[in-house]
């Protein structure tokens, strides 16, 4: 899988056991590759007026599409980059076709969400390079959260709290390494105050508007201070799942489509990409690991705590974690509301 992921951040295609070449149209380094076919997902395919060829309720489903000539790079960029589509509007005329592999269409897309890459290939290529192998039981075994352990662990003092442990988990076949901190004294006779928190370069460091990530973060912190000096503590897990699953350069491609008039949900549709995309079974072990299993969730998110209960964690209590919008991001703050089900006001 870590070969596979690489190999697709550099343009190589992938030999899927059992099933046919990929070559990733955005990063493809072999200019002179041309496939008759195509791997998009079906929410991409909606928006090149393919949907009715293809009942999909899912988004991140895989659509196979046959041009009427073959695709080369050139060609097929357009059709999976929306960004383009004002500059290329007119495509096709494409077919979508049955998939005779389907597990091997899935692992496909989903490994180009996890390389944060845009879901679209070329589907059994000439003039491809040499392939590197995969196959889509890989991807079921690297989507094992029991492979995270504990790498170390240090006392850190923060602005909230001076009393805080910062605890770092990793698995051997993933460059991503989660963070805790636990705020306060860890103890048995009492569930935690925990948050989720997924890391959010924009608005955690840079201080963007357009979401409430980093006020959503100091006010978690914060909360766990003041729950610390009330003889409990609390737990703040930092995981790497930037842009909700979709990586850095997604999340920004999305962002750019907002400005088109999008929202959250329909941008990263636009993508082809799902709008939820993060491992909370991760999250789960992480608990676990720290010998944690029942916890007060802050969240407006009960997708979160239906994910913990599901990896086995008991929510004992949901603190609501709600903030004042701004003009910038009182759009995406409704639409978490409107369309992800968030319980807020």
């Amino acid at each position: 899988m870590a070969q596979a992921i690489d190999a697709l951040r550099h343009g190589w295609p992938l030999a899927m056991e059992g099933g046919p070449l990929f070559l990733p149209v955005e990063t493809a380094i072999a200019r002179r590759a041309q496939a008759p076919r195509m791997l998009i997902s079906a929410a991409r395919a909606e928006t090149l007026k393919l949907a009715n060829q293809r009942e999909a309720a899912e988004p991140h489903a895989p659509v196979l599409i046959h041009g009427a000539e073959p695709f080369d790079l050139g060609s097929a960029l357009p059709v999976a980059d929306p960004a383009l589509d004002l500059r290329s509007p007119l495509k096709g005329p494409f077919r979508a076709e049955d998939i005779a592999w389907p597990d091997h269409a899935l692992a496909a897309l989903e490994l180009a969400r996890i390389a944060g890459i845009l879901p679209a290939f070329l589907v059994d290529p000439v003039n491809a390079g040499e392939p590197q192998p995969v196959a889509p039981a890989d991807l079921v075994e690297w989507a094992d959260s029991t492979a995270l352990a504990i790498s170390t662990r240090a006392r850190l003092p923060v602005s909230a709290c001076e009393d805080a442990e910062i605890v770092a988990f990793r698995s051997a076949d993933d460059t991503r390494e989660h963070v805790a901190l636990v705020i306060g004294e860890q103890r048995s006779d009492a569930a935690p105050l925990v948050r989720l928190h997924s890391e959010c370069l924009t608005g955690d460091i840079l201080g963007s508007l357009k979401c409430d990530c980093g006020p959503q973060l100091d006010a978690a912190l914060h909360a766990m201070a003041d729950e610390a000096r009330r003889g409990g503590w609390g737990v703040l897990l930092y995981l790497r799942q930037e842009g909700r699953g979709i990586g850095l350069v997604n999340k920004l491609r999305a962002y750019r489509l907002q400005d088109q008039g999008f929202d959250t949900v329909d941008a990263n549709r636009r993508l082809g990409l799902p709008d939820e995309a993060r491992d909370f079974p991760v999250a789960a072990r992480m608990l676990d690991l720290l010998g944690v299993r029942e916890i007060r969730l802050m969240t407006n998110n009960p997708g979160k705590v239906d994910a913990l209960a599901a990896s086995g964690i008991t929510v004992a209590e949901r603190v609501p974690h709600q903030l004042p919008d701004n003009p910038h991001n009182a759009r995406y703050l409704a639409t978490k509301r409107d369309r992800s089900g968030h319980l807020l006001t």
